[in-house]
C-alpha cells in the first residue's frame, strides 16, 4: 500500500504517465463529465470513497478535497506510486496496488464500513468488477462507474429489452444512466462509446444468497435461446445444464414440456413470451414457481 504521507521509492516528475494498452487504459479528462460524476455519487464531508482505476488521479483530484477519506485501487504499479506525488500528498489518500477483479471491495474499503464506490473501469475488466462489488457482504452505499455503452444500456435496460446483465444487475441494485461519454472525453480516445452509471444497492435482495445460484441458473436457461418462446427457451436451456443439481426439479416436476408449463402457469406468465420481455419481479415469480423452491427467497 502507498499512502500519501510517504513520497514513492522513485519520484513521479515530468510529463504525465502514458497510458498502457495492455491494461485498457483511457484517462479521462473532461470536467463536465467528472462533474456529472461527483454529482451522481452525492459526496458528503464524512464519507468514505473507493476509487478504482484512478490513472492519472483526475477524479481522485476532485474527490480529495470533498470527502474524509479516499482509498485508490490501481493494477499498474507505476500509476499506483506516482499518484499521492502528482496529487501533492493529500493526507487523506491511501493508495492501493491492487487487481480490484479479484479483491472484495469491502476489504479495500474496510470490511464493516459505510463507502462509496467509483471508477472508470477498463472495458474487459468492468464485469467482474461490478460482480464483485454488487455481491459484497458489505456493498456500498451508492456506486458510480463508467462503462461501455452498450453494458450501460444492458444494466439498465426495461423489460423489452431485458438481458442476463440487466437480471443481473437489478437484483442488487437500482441502476440509472447518468450521463454518455463520447471518446474525446478520454487520453487516448476508446474506440467506442461510453456512458456513467448510477448504482443503488438495494437493502434487501429480492432472491436471498442462499437461492441466488439456483436462481440465475433458471435465468440463464431463459436466455439461451432468445429468439424463441420462454416455454421452449427453458425447456432447452433447462435440459442442456441439467438443472435438476440445483433443485429446480424438485418434487417430481421434471425437464419435461409439462412441467415447464405448470411452472409458468403458476407464475402467471405467458410461455409465448420471451426472456428478453420479463421483469425482474417475473424472474423472481417463475423461479418460485418451481416447488420446493423459492419459500425462503424473500
Amino acid at each position: 500500500m502507498i499512502t500519501s504521507a510517504r513520497p514513492p521509492a522513485s519520484a513521479a516528475a515530468g510529463r504525465p504517465p502514458r497510458a498502457r494498452k495492455s491494461l485498457g487504459q483511457h484517462f479521462l479528462n473532461d470536467p463536465r463529465t467528472l462533474a456529472r460524476i461527483l454529482e451522481a455519487a452525492d459526496l458528503q464531508p464524512g464519507d468514505t470513497a473507493l476509487e478504482i482505476g484512478p490513472g492519472r488521479g483526475a477524479l481522485t483530484r476532485q474527490l480529495t478535497p470533498r470527502v474524509r477519506r479516499v482509498v485508490a485501487v490501481e493494477l499498474d504499479a507505476s500509476l499506483a506510486a506516482a499518484l499521492p506525488e502528482r496529487l501533492g500528498f493529500p493526507a487523506n489518500l491511501e493508495c492501493r496496488e491492487a487487481d480490484a477483479r479479484h479483491t472484495d471491495p469491502a476489504e479495500l474499503a474496510a470490511p464493516d464500513a459505510a463507502y462509496k464506490f467509483l471508477g472508470n473501469l477498463p472495458y474487459y475488466a468492468a464485469a467482474p468488477i461490478i460482480r464483485r462489488m454488487l455481491e459484497s457482504a458489505n456493498p456500498p452505499t451508492r456506486a458510480v462507474v463508467m462503462v461501455q455503452q452498450e453494458v450501460a444500456a444492458a444494466m439498465t435496460a426495461a423489460p423489452g429489452a431485458m438481458t442476463l446483465l440487466s437480471v443481473a444487475t437489478q437484483l442488487y441494485a437500482e441502476a440509472a444512466v447518468v450521463c454518455r461519454v463520447p471518446p474525446r472525453a478520454f487520453r487516448p480516445p476508446p474506440k467506442v462509446t461510453s456512458a456513467v452509471v448510477r448504482l443503488l444497492p438495494r437493502p434487501a435482495k429480492a432472491v436471498a444468497d442462499a437461492e441466488t445460484e439456483g436462481f440465475f441458473q433458471l435465468v440463464r436457461a431463459g436466455f439461451s435461446a432468445r429468439r424463441k418462446q420462454l416455454h421452449n427457451a427453458l425447456l432447452n436451456g433447462l435440459a442442456a445444464n441439467g438443472l435438476a443439481a440445483y433443485g429446480l426439479a424438485a418434487n417430481g416436476l421434471g425437464v419435461d414440456a409439462a412441467a415447464v408449463n405448470a411452472a409458468l402457469e403458476a407464475a402467471g406468465l405467458d410461455g409465448r413470451r420471451r426472456a428478453q420481455t420479463l421483469s425482474l419481479d417475473e424472474w423472481v415469480q417463475l423461479y418460485r414457481a418451481w416447488p420446493g423452491r423459492g419459500d425462503g427467497a424473500s
